[in-house]
């Protein structure tokens, strides 16, 4: 299977959405910011390992608790999918902080700040 075939990124597709469901209202982790939401899913062609793209809106801090409870919560998450997709093989899940929303944002914001400064 290619890396960008129909199939990787109709799985990827599937993958964010009930990943987004399950980071929502399944997992009760406190450490959880309730602002996070998932941006994008990567899964290898093997369906061995897949890379969750999180953003947090909040603090450095937020942002450091809810990396470390999706980590802690991965098996448990990792679980449920396995239960709502019928895949092959269930991913290993790899979270990763996606702070491109927030870089957007503040080049937008800069510029503003230069076109109004003329």
């Amino acid at each position: 299977m290619r890396k960008n075939s129909v199939k990787n990124s109709r799985i990827n597709g599937e993958v964010q959405k009930e990943m987004s469901i399950i980071l929502r209202e399944e997992l009760k982790d406190p450490r959880i910011h309730p602002m996070t939401t998932v941006t994008d899913v990567s899964v290898t062609t093997d369906l061995k390992y897949a890379k969750i793209y999180v953003s947090v809106l909040g603090d450095e801090h937020d942002k450091e608790m809810t990396m470390l409870g999706l980590k802690k919560s991965a098996p448990y998450a990792r679980h449920l999918l396995a239960t709502r997709l019928n895949l092959r093989n269930t991913p290993e899940l790899e979270y990763e902080l996606d702070e491109s929303m927030e870089y957007g944002a503040y080049m937008s914001k800069r510029i503003e700040e230069v076109m109004h400064g003329r």
